[in-house]
């Protein structure tokens, strides 16, 4: 397979994670299309503005703040993409995450009924067609800090005012103050004036992402990022790439073929899918369970113990698999902070920075082949639903060509920001949670799948009907199987804790699925050349 991916093609949400870079604020806009031909232009008006993937080899490469674009199926059929291109494209796509609303989970308490304005509109087809977001940095100016996403939804609205006719903005978000702004924003949530990686239930989020074949990244990420060989979890000998086209699209993926991608080739290639949704967290109900379940768990920290075998990792990060107890999982975390903090020393050495880096990697440098019984980490742990990281083969040797051979395909890249502020820890009412961008060559294999049997269903972890204690929906589980198991520790003497009647502790407040071109495909589009035959 091919490593070749020209990366000023791609759009840069797909291949950077911009909070790494120092980007703690997002804004995301949404549009209908009025005008085709006026809309046309405005893309070709943004083409120069649009973020791609191009390394920044240097602080000074890296802009205040990115723009980056997608449409739904609706969107493109407004745009004038020709009807033979529209039919290929797979039909997840064309049919919208509302009418996928019984496979994905979206009922009761998740349905379109309960979503924000926006996305909450009669019949199955919705407004949205395209969406634009802006992620930013803050810069000191004058002694100030800046929010450049301010002025970057500037510069983005007095472009599009220009083309006025083309496209309309629209509102129905639900603010912070139950108002209707006419945008949804991000931000990382700040302590002690600082961003930090935390959500709104108290965890480090967004730890590690998909390693894969050409994707610009250093090459020591393929550790807890790449797939797992077999080998030594700790070193890069344990993992290698993933296939490039599992998302990339015009690329080979994991099974030597090509993705569905829509015809013709040049409009496909480079671009990908993504998954857009809006997450409430219920931050009450979810304290309020766990100090009532965690009475079945002994000694002290009961309650943070019980959280953290929801997650599969403690609210610092360290995970449950390496580091089992709380008193180990505290001395790691001072260990890497101490050993950060060294790092970003004027004049430090090589040799702090590479114990910060072996230091580092310890939050992802791990796998469940030492703990297939989920004494550890639970087998219905939260990061074990959504990347359980070669361990449904449960122990089994010469099954499997590749240890994660049932995982490799279902790899997600998720981006996304917290959004709102959790005013009163005591209610669930409020305007605060988190947005989930994902992006991958297949919704239908890999995001699908992922929300409908991993999430919502366990049988894969043979579980039953259990369901991720974090994401699931407990709307779905008609059998009142609403639960999660805590194994037995043996070696801690550790019974099994069944925690039964579990909440839903997030809710769906909306979104859809969009494509998102390479910036070929953009010009094509802007130029209205997109040629099916």
């Amino acid at each position: 397979m091919s490593n070749k991916l020209d990366l000023r093609d791609v759009q840069g949400s797909l291949l950077k994670a911009y909070g790494r870079y120092g980007f703690p604020k997002s804004r995301y806009v949404f549009y209908r299309v009025n005008d085709g031909s006026q809309a046309r232009k405005l893309i070709t008006a943004l083409l120069p503005l649009i973020t791609n993937s191009a390394v920044w080899k240097g602080p000074e490469q890296i802009p205040d703040s990115t723009l980056n674009i997608a449409f739904t199926y609706e969107g493109l059929k407004q745009l004038g993409v020709p009807e033979k291109s529209l039919h290929s494209f797979p039909p997840e796509f064309s049919m919208g995450m509302k009418a996928r609303r019984d496979i994905v989970g979206d009922v009761g308490v998740n349905a379109p009924a309960c979503w924000d304005p926006i996305w909450n509109t009669d019949g199955l087809v919705q407004p949205v067609h395209m969406i634009l977001w802006i992620n930013g940095r803050l810069v000191e100016r004058d002694g100030q800090q800046v929010n450049t996403v301010d002025a970057g939804y500037q510069r983005l609205c007095e472009l599009v005012a220009k083309h006025s006719a083309g496209v309309e903005q629209l509102s129905g978000h639900v603010g912070d103050e139950g108002d209707d702004p006419s945008y949804q924003d991000g931000s990382a949530i700040y302590v002690n004036g600082m961003p930090t990686a935390k959500e709104h239930f108290g965890y480090t989020d967004g730890i590690s992402e998909p390693y894969f074949d050409g994707c610009g990244s250093h090459s020591s990420r393929v550790i807890g990022g790449g797939k797992p060989t077999g080998g030594d979890p700790k070193t890069k000998a344990g993992w290698a790439p993933l296939a490039t086209g599992e998302f990339v699209l015009g690329h080979r993926d994991e099974a030597g073929e090509y993705p569905a991608a829509p015809i013709p080739s040049v409009f496909a290639k480079n671009g990908t899918f993504m998954v857009y949704r809006k997450l409430h967290q219920n931050v009450a109900t979810f304290q309020a369970y766990v100090e009532r379940m965690s009475a079945a768990i002994p000694g002290e920290h009961a309650a943070e113990i019980l959280s953290a075998k929801f997650v599969g990792r403690w609210k610092n990060g360290a995970p449950l698999a390496t580091y089992p107890t709380k008193e180990s999982a505290d001395q790691f975390a001072a260990e890497l902070n101490q050993a950060r903090l060294e790092a970003k020393q004027p004049g430090a050495g090589k040799a702090a920075q590479e114990r910060y880096e072996k230091l580092r990697l310890e939050l992802v440098a791990f796998d469940f082949r030492d703990d297939i019984d989920g004494s550890r980490c639970p087998l219905g742990a939260h990061i074990r639903r959504v990347n359980p990281r070669g361990s449904l083969e449960f122990g089994k040797t010469g099954a499997f060509n590749t240890p994660g051979a049932l995982i490799n395909r279902r790899r997600i890249i998720r981006r996304g920001l917290p959004y709102g502020e959790v005013r009163d820890r005591s209610s669930d009412q409020g305007n605060h949670g988190v947005i989930i961008v994902a992006l991958n060559a297949s919704i239908e294999r890999q995001f699908e799948f992922v929300q409908q049997q991993w999430i919502n269903y366990g049988n894969d972890f043979k579980l039953g009907n259990d369901q991720d204690p974090i994401l699931g929906n407990r709307s779905v589980n008609e059998s009142g199987n609403d639960r999660m198991t805590i194994q037995a520790d043996p070696r801690g003497k550790q019974p099994p804790v069944l925690c039964g009647d579990m909440p839903t502790f997030v809710e769906t407040r909306g979104g859809d699925y969009f494509f998102v071109p390479s910036l070929t495909a953009l010009r094509m589009m802007g130029d209205g050349i997109v040629d099916p035959t």
